[in-house]
Order: structure tokens, then C-alpha cells, then sequence
């Protein structure tokens, strides 16, 4: 691996603007909240305060690696990162890490790197799907348009190629396959299935693609940056992959179940855009088989949703109907086989938490 360079690319237009104040890890670290399925990190006097800290430095370093000297570059790069997020996939980086030595410095930087990769795919989904918020604030194609906001997702990208070279030729190889992979999940999902090819199953490997091969990616990247047992990196990438879909899954069905969630999308946001989800693709199946609740539903779905009333009216329908039961179902069956994916790994907080989080991911409000 090699030795992390000093991070002064100037000459690409990278380095802290003069204003830029410095970070205090302590105060950051003060401020940190872990996610809903993460209270026995909490609870643990030794891996509590080691996640919180690493946490913390990851936040600092996520800032150093977004700024710029370029005001329009600094201003549009810090755009999501300061709006917030719950850094899920540093967290499984920095919580697998502890299968090993967690103390490691490339750990962190590991955990940068994934969060920096899953932050530039944010700006070009944006773009793609149209979206008028993110995390509760305007998206970054409303503030400077199309073009800046996808030349923002490419230049984080990029900041995560320089790190991640850093971490040596294994990590380089794992990011650039997962890299296509999210390329591919887009483009696939753009296009949509084949004739000859089932909705669903399209749908789903669409997920894996986009959300899954990340989150395993991050789980691997612990095991690997601490030094970990090797016979544990397929079980977490397996993991990840599962408990990824799930957790599309599940965001799936709050789209459709009338609660405005905290990253600021309004329920039907994706009814709206016509983007396929496992509620809408199992009521067109369930059309296709003759249910006539759900012809009379599709034909509501598939009209004009521009104004709130209609808008309201297909999202009441939509989680009325026993798809949206079903698509519960069908999330909690992936969070179940994450769980099961965990079982050759050691007892202790580490496999609790993977468990206790693949649950929380299909509990969340709805």
C-alpha cells in the first residue's frame, strides 16, 4: 500500500480555500448521531468511542477532499456534504474494520473513499431522475443546472480514484469494478428490461447494481484496510449486497406510503417521474393476472399526476393496495438473508450490529 501523499493538488485546482477554517475531530465527533440499528456500537465502551472518533475524522477529511480553490468548484462540491447525510457506507467500513485492526490509517481513508464515490453517483441521479431535492435541500441541478451538477459528480469522482490509488492496486481494481457496476445499474434502469426479460428481476439486479455493490464494497474495504481474517470479505460483501437491495427495497415502499421522510423527498416523488419501483412493477403484475382493483389503480398511476390531488390520490391507492404489503415482504426476505449471510463471522458487537442494522433498514417509519 502506498504511504498517503500530502493532499496539495493546486495544480488540478484541489487545496483549502484561504478562508477555510480549521476542522476540530473532537467537536465533529461531539456532534455525531449513528444511525437507527447501530445502538450496540453505542453501548459498547470500547467500539463506541473507536467508531465515533474514526466517524469524526472521516468527516473531516471528506471536507479536505471536496475543497477547492476554485470557488465555483469548492461551492458546488460542498453542496451534499454539507447537507448532511447518514454516512452509512463509511460507517460499515469503519464497524467491519473491527473484525480486524481498526487503528489502521487506511481504514479511514478507505471509508473516505466510498463515502466521496457514493456522494458524486447522488449529483448524477439527481440529474437523471429530475429531482428537485436532496436531503432537504434544492439539488445542485437547481442551483447551477444539468451541466455543472454532473461535472460536480465527476470531479468527486475523481477526488475518490486519487485516494483510493493511494490504498494500492486491490483497492483500485474493487473500486473500478464497483464503479461499473453503478455506471451499468444506470444505464440499465435508463433503458429499462428487454422484451424477453421479467420486470422484477430487471428491477432488482438494477439495485444491486446501483445501491448493493457499493455497500459491499464498503464492508470489504474494512476487512481488507484492517487486516482481517480474508475468509471474511465474502461473507461481507455478500452481506452488503443483500442489505443493500433491502434497503432500496424499503425506500421503495416509503415512496408510497404518504410520510415525507427526513432526506426531504415528498411521498410519490417517484410515481411522479415514472420511475419503476417493486410496488408499481407487482401491481402491474398483479394487472397482467386479471386483478381489476389493480387495473383501476394503474390506470390512475399511469395518467396525469402533475397536481397534488392526484398526485395524493395515487399514493393513498398505491399504499392501500396488498402490493405494498407485499413489497414489505419482499424487502424483509433480503434484510433476512443479509442476516444469514453473517454466520461465519465471530460473535460479538461487530455481527450484532451488521444483524440489528439489516433489520432497522426494513423497520424504518412508513
Amino acid at each position: 500500500m502506498t504511504k498517503s501523499a500530502d493532499h496539495s493538488w493546486t495544480h488540478a485546482g484541489h487545496g483549502l480555500p484561504d478562508s477555510e477554517p480549521s476542522l476540530n475531530t473532537t467537536a465533529i465527533a461531539t456532534g455525531l448521531q449513528l444511525p437507527a440499528g447501530f445502538a450496540a456500537i453505542a453501548g459498547d465502551a470500547e467500539l463506541g468511542p473507536a467508531i465515533t472518533t474514526n466517524l469524526a475524522k472521516v468527516e473531516k477529511k471528506l471536507r479536505e477532499a471536496i475543497a477547492n480553490s476554485d470557488p465555483l468548484a469548492d461551492a458546488t462540491s460542498r453542496h451534499l456534504v454539507e447537507a448532511g447525510g447518514k454516512r452509512i457506507r463509511p460507517l460499515l467500513t469503519l464497524l467491519c474494520a473491527h473484525l480486524g485492526d481498526a487503528s489502521l490509517p487506511a481504514v479511514v481513508q478507505a471509508a473516505v473513499v466510498v463515502e466521496l464515490t457514493h456522494l458524486a453517483t447522488l449529483y448524477h441521479d439527481d440529474v437523471m431522475d429530475s429531482a428537485p431535492f436532496r436531503r432537504g435541500a434544492p439539488t445542485a441541478h437547481e442551483v447551477w443546472g444539468n451541466s455543472v451538477a454532473v461535472l460536480t459528480g465527476d470531479l468527486i469522482f475523481a477526488r475518490a480514484s486519487i485516494l483510493v490509488s493511494e490504498l494500492g492496486g486491490r483497492a483500485l481494481g474493487i473500486q473500478a469494478r464497483t464503479f461499473e457496476r453503478l455506471c451499468l445499474g444506470q444505464l440499465h434502469e435508463t433503458v429499462g428490461p428487454r422484451p424477453d426479460e421479467d420486470p422484477i428481476e430487471h428491477y432488482l439486479s438494477v439495485i444491486a447494481d446501483k445501491t448493493g455493490s457499493l455497500v459491499a464494497a464498503s464492508g470489504q474495504f474494512g476487512a481488507i484496510f484492517s487486516g482481517a481474517d480474508e475468509a471474511y470479505e465474502d461473507v461481507l460483501v455478500e452481506y452488503g449486497e443483500k442489505v443493500g437491495v433491502a434497503f432500496q427495497l424499503a425506500d421503495d415502499v416509503i415512496d408510497v406510503t404518504g410520510v415525507k421522510v427526513k432526506s426531504g423527498k415528498s411521498p410519490g416523488t417517484d410515481l411522479r417521474e415514472g420511475v419503476p419501483t417493486l410496488p408499481v412493477l407487482l401491481l402491474r403484475k398483479a394487472a397482467a393476472d386479471g386483478d381489476q382493483s389493480a387495473v383501476d389503480l394503474l390506470t390512475l398511476i399511469d395518467g396525469d399526476l402533475s397536481s397534488g390531488e392526484a398526485l395524493a390520490a395515487a399514493v393513498a391507492g398505491l399504499r392501500e393496495h396488498p402490493v405494498t404489503a407485499e413489497s414489505w415482504i419482499v424487502a424483509r426476505r433480503w434484510a433476512d438473508e443479509a442476516i444469514a449471510a453473517l454466520a461465519p463471522l465471530p460473535e460479538g458487537v461487530v455481527k450484532e450490529s451488521l444483524s440489528n442494522f439489516a433489520l432497522a433498514v426494513v423497520d424504518r417509519a412508513s
